[in-house]
């Protein structure tokens, strides 16, 4: 079979839906690969490294006539015209609020599989179009955000004085959310994030933000992956704590974004209450807009300072790399319904994730796919007979054992670091002077190191690890110059002190080849 890749004609689109390291892998599965010409180049990416790949150039015509068709952008009339019965569209068909399109393809006697339509559930996510782009905008917005504050995000220590860094509060910690966190982590950043549902919290730590915990604000999900709607009660709950945020905030990023619906996070009195100089990101601009003054596809400037960024095209500002990501979305989906790897496309519609891709098939509209549940949902039916209010008060009975057994471990710590200082206290008055110099020395390095090591970034761990190896070094040669002592005690542990520090060494300098090799071009 033959696929094609048509040149995006949407206004304002860069991206192409395949780029040659994509073509060759569509090749290898036995299909023969037609490029329109240009489609690449607003990519950068010109028709002789299509052809170096495998395939072929041909015209518009050729391209919208092949048996399967992949692209990005839904088709337009024209473009759908050139479509021939009984071929497969491949691309995003917004099918939640496009069914006059899809009727129209189905008429057509054009199979579609909607990119934007994959189940949420962990087998498809390799083929997941729109977790694709939320990552690259989540990225993107906060390189918007930092050329729109006008100050850097990283606090700096200079000879003329000190910096401050940047705060930065982002609502939602989806696919989008999460890419933003780790970026302006990155960035230096002090990062807070929220989202309404409470399993999330982990996540946002691990990216070495904080997590503002408001259980009287938090859901569920629901049995297609995304949050329930919010009570009046968690609604109000939530916005009190979006108020807050972003009164104290540099920078707030929204994400919220459920089937194409943006709800209102942030108010035009937030807005107000925001400092002269911050920035709002709203990723939701397509959807109309987290921020009640948000303009999708523009920047504004309110009256009291603050820049609010709704672009809805940050993938096609990084076209490269969203190219890179959208034509493996494809392969990944290719290779699903190239089981034999022999040119030919087997739909199975028994597959959820093909079932739920497909919304026409054979001049029948597939749309809407039956429900599919995700294994983060519970199966309980009695969790979904209890009421908003119990689910509250039981989150929050939860979260109150936690924060006691918290400090019930706390004061245990406590109570054992007291008698255990108190009992090396009293062994350390009759030991002798040189032991008691050399202990002292050692518990002070034992209290610098935790309080220097607990006090660092998670991004600077494996950093930190390989300049360890230094320390590591001057143990093992101590450890080397001690054994063989006429002290068993000491060439025992001299013995223990070189393995250790040799597989810190060894381990360290493994880390750090590993680290340097994802900066390596063709990594």
């Amino acid at each position: 079979m033959r696929i094609a890749i048509p040149k995006e004609t949407a206004p304002g689109s860069t991206l192409v839906a395949a780029t040659p390291k994509t073509v060759d892998a569509l090749v290898k599965l036995g299909y023969d690969v037609v490029v329109e010409a240009g489609a690449g180049e607003a990519a950068n990416i010109r028709d002789e490294a299509y052809l170096v790949a495998g395939a072929a150039v041909t015209d518009t015509e050729s391209a919208w006539g092949a048996d399967i068709v992949a692209t990005y952008s839904a088709p337009t009339e024209e473009q759908r015209a050139l479509l021939k019965s009984g071929a497969v569209l491949i691309c995003t068909l917004a099918p939640h609020s496009s069914e006059a399109l899809i009727a129209d393809l189905a008429q057509r006697g054009v199979t579609a599989l909607a990119l934007d339509a994959v189940p949420r559930i962990s087998r498809a996510q390799a083929l997941d179009v729109l977790s694709t782009m939320s990552n690259v905008s989540g990225y993107r917005a906060v390189i918007e955000a930092a050329e729109a504050y006008g100050a850097m995000f990283a606090g700096q220590v200079t000879a003329a004085g000190k910096t401050d860094p940047a705060t930065v509060f982002v609502i939602g910690a989806g696919v989008a959310g999460l890419a933003s966190l780790g970026a302006a982590v990155s960035l230096g950043a002090q990062v807070r994030s929220f989202d309404v549902r409470p399993e999330v919290a982990e996540q946002i730590e691990s990216m070495g933000a904080r997590f503002v915990h408001a259980p009287a604000a938090q859901q569920e999900v629901s049995a297609d992956g995304y949050a329930k709607p919010l009570t009046q009660e968690q609604l109000a709950a939530a916005l009190d704590v979006y108020a807050d945020e972003s009164s104290r905030a540099d920078i707030v990023i929204t994400t919220a974004l459920v089937r194409g619906s943006a709800p209102t996070t942030i108010t035009a009195e937030m807005v107000q209450a925001m400092k002269p100089g911050s920035v709002i990101v709203d990723l939701a601009a397509s959807g109309g807009g987290n921020c009640e003054l948000t303009v999708p596809g523009q920047k504004i400037v309110t009256d009291n300072g603050v820049t609010i960024i709704g672009y809805t095209d940050l993938p096609s500002r990084m076209p490269q790399h969203t190219s890179q990501l959208l034509g493996t979305n494809i392969v990944n989906l290719m290779k699903l319904l190239t089981p034999a790897k022999d040119g030919e496309a087997v739909l199975d519609m028994e597959d959820p994730v093909q079932r739920g891709m497909t919304v026409s098939l054979g001049g029948d509209v597939m749309w809407p796919p039956p429900a599919v549940s995700v294994s983060a949902v519970k199966a309980d039916a009695e969790a979904d007979e209890r009421s908003p209010e119990e689910l509250a008060a039981e989150r929050e009975a939860a979260a109150q054992a936690q924060a006691d057994a918290a400090a019930a471990r706390k004061k245990r710590n406590q109570w054992t670091l007291g008698i255990a200082g108190g009992a090396l206290a009293i062994a350390l008055s009759f030991a002798d002077p040189v032991f008691l110099a050399a202990m002292t020395v050692f518990v002070l390095a034992v209290v610098i190191g935790y309080y220097v090591i607990s006090n660092v970034s998670h991004s600077l761990h494996t950093p930190l690890m390989s300049q360890t190896n230094a320390i590591s070094g001057i143990i093992l040669i101590g450890a080397l110059l001690q054994l063989g002592s006429d002290n068993l005690a000491v060439s025992i542990l001299a013995f223990v002190a070189a393995a250790v520090a040799s597989i810190n060494v060894f381990g360290g300098f493994l880390v750090t080849y590993r680290m340097l090799g994802m900066f390596q071009k063709g990594a």
